[in-house]
């Protein structure tokens, strides 16, 4: 398996990657499966507060492996604090995993359920100068995860991603991606589960804490589909849908979970 070339096949896909970035069966890893029984109620824990600015936004991506949307992080612009974190953490992109059908894609499994789709905002500590070294500490980044259920009643949220889907079809389009609020991806409740993981995707580093939010937010059939028709091949390639590109839950491994929430 070529370095560059980690993805989510047989050949080259998350049983492997490990082959090339030894992290990834590190006892620290993401996603895991969350059981209720043994998850930890914090009544110490705080709620958190996002503080976005809708001009931070810039472009959207497809890199063959997601569809990402990239934010200005060269100041304290957007934020995240509170919950388990302490000080604020900068917006820096979030992405989407999903599967090839509506009864998987997430990369988090709750009590046995999977979910349509995970989406996780990016989020890194600007207390250690900048975002490679901040993938190099315990408390370096802070991703916010959330779940997309397929349901009859889709909020329209998650709608100004998927337009977009059209003008990246292909892996390496970008098109701009401006005035846009990520806070309107949040669910109503703010309950979530926090615990200390990794990145999803090869190297794996274990910098994160996780911010999962209980509730998810509902997307309709149609709009996951749409996020299907992306492909993971070039222009001039055949047209290779970009599905599946979760990684399934890890080992524990004696870390607790704990919840915002009884």
């Amino acid at each position: 398996m070529a370095q560059s070339v980690w993805g989510y096949d047989s050949d080259n896909g998350p049983d492997r990657w490990h082959e090339n970035y030894p992290m990834a069966k590190g006892d620290k890893q993401s996603p895991i499966e969350i059981n209720s029984k043994d998850v930890q109620h914090d009544t110490s824990l705080p709620v958190w507060h996002a503080s976005y600015d809708p001009g931070a936004a810039k472009t959207i991506l497809n890199n063959g492996r997601t569809c990402r949307v990239v934010f200005d992080d060269t100041f304290d612009r957007s934020v995240l604090r509170g919950g388990p974190l302490t000080g604020a953490y900068r917006l820096r992109q979030l992405h989407l995993h999903w599967g090839s059908s509506d009864d998987h894609g997430s990369e988090h499994v709750i009590d046995g359920v999977k979910y349509a789709a995970e989406l996780h905002m990016v989020h890194w500590n600007p207390k250690h100068g900048n975002f490679a070294r901040a993938l190099k500490q315990p408390d370096g980044v802070a991703v916010v995860g959330i779940f997309l259920k397929v349901g009859k009643t889709p909020k329209p949220e998650i709608k100004r991603i998927l337009q977009e889907i059209d003008n990246i079809k292909t892996k390496g389009k970008e098109a701009p991606f401006q005035h846009f609020d990520p806070s309107i991806l949040f669910p109503k409740s703010r309950d979530y589960w926090t615990y200390h993981g990794s990145f999803t995707t090869p190297p794996c580093e274990e910098c994160i804490t996780w911010i999962l939010l209980r509730e998810p937010i509902e997307v309709s059939s149609d709009q996951m589909a749409k996020l299907r028709s992306l492909s993971k091949n070039g222009e001039n390639e055949p047209v290779n849908p970009l599905v599946d590109n979760w990684r399934p839950p890890q080992p524990v491994k004696g870390r607790i979970v704990k919840a915002s929430f009884k």
